[in-house]
């Protein structure tokens, strides 16, 4: 059985008109792909660990309780008695894209490498057959604890996928963030990046140049996202464009990236090459843009 390690933060969501009806749910981006690529892969043949810190509050429990039930193995999820989840509110428009606010400064997340059982956790990440992690896994970190999670990565010798995720609000700079991603994507060896934001913190003239500078980094497999245009995954000089799937009414497209990752590497990590790997992920993120919500109920999020 293979091993994946995800490192990174889920908070509680409220979803639904400000001052009007709302519904709690949780959500963030490396814990959407948790659970869809849990909900996605037979337990028999990957083990899906979650790496987090959570409260010791009745929403902290009832997360870890469904996470479990989603198929999540949650042996490395802290508990953190001085702190508590995050917030985050989706307000949506009328073709289903969404702006967010968020409460998350003082997140039990962002306390992770301050665990007592972190270090545990950290010798624990040598032993995975595969890691994976985000820009926001990183931008909410302390920055002394984000240089030694980027240390603890760079030496673990286990493959590396990263989705760039960026989130300018989460930073002090474009510059900060750059220095991070910098250390980082040498030894990464799968990036699964959303054009815009490469576009956002780059400044590409174009997608190629975007696969071209994360090539001279080091990565060696690129999956660049581009929303209703589709995917192109590039290695080498080889390119392979992949069209998104079509959707006749989008309901709302939170997750959709974090969804199309655990699509793809569901597909991957069981043997599928890139083409169909995309296309899995396609196919799953039409599936969550056509719900509210960043997790969706399971019946409509397994694709099997």
């Amino acid at each position: 059985m293979k091993t994946i390690a995800i490192i990174g933060e889920c908070m509680i969501e409220l979803n639904g008109t400000p001052f009007g009806t709302m519904q709690q749910t949780y959500g963030g981006d490396t814990l959407n792909t948790a659970t869809y690529l849990a909900r996605n892969t037979a337990r028999d043949t990957l083990r899906v660990d979650y790496i987090t810190a959570l409260g010791t509050d009745p929403l902290s429990h009832g997360m870890r309780v469904r996470w479990e039930a989603d198929g999540i193995d949650t042996r490395h999820v802290h508990t953190d008695p001085a702190h508590s989840p995050g917030l985050y509110l989706i307000q949506l428009d009328a073709s289903g894209e969404r702006t967010f606010l968020y409460w998350r400064n003082n997140s039990a997340a962002r306390h992770l490498l301050q665990q007592p059982a972190w270090p545990q956790t950290a010798a624990a990440l040598a032993g995975y057959d595969h890691l994976y992690l985000s820009g926001i896994s990183l931008a909410i970190l302390p920055p002394a604890d984000r240089e030694h999670l980027i240390d603890i990565l760079n030496t673990s010798r286990v493959p590396i996928t990263f989705d760039g995720n960026y989130r300018p609000a989460l930073w002090k700079d474009p510059a900060e963030t750059r220095t991070a991603y910098a250390r980082l994507l040498p030894h990464v060896q799968l990036a699964l990046m959303t054009w815009d934001d490469e576009q956002a913190l780059w400044g590409d003239a174009d997608p190629e140049a975007a696969i071209r500078r994360l090539q001279q980094a080091g990565v060696r497999e690129i999956v660049l996202k581009n929303g209703a245009a589709g995917a192109t995954y590039a290695t080498g000089d080889t390119r392979h464009h992949i069209p998104a799937e079509r959707v006749e009414h989008i309901v709302d497209t939170t997750a959709a990236g974090d969804a199309f990752n655990a699509g793809y590497l569901a597909a991957r990590l069981q043997g599928a090459n890139p083409v169909t790997s995309c296309k899995n992920g396609n196919r799953l993120a039409a599936r969550v843009i056509q719900h509210k919500g960043a997790i969706i109920a399971a019946e409509h999020s397994r694709l099997n």
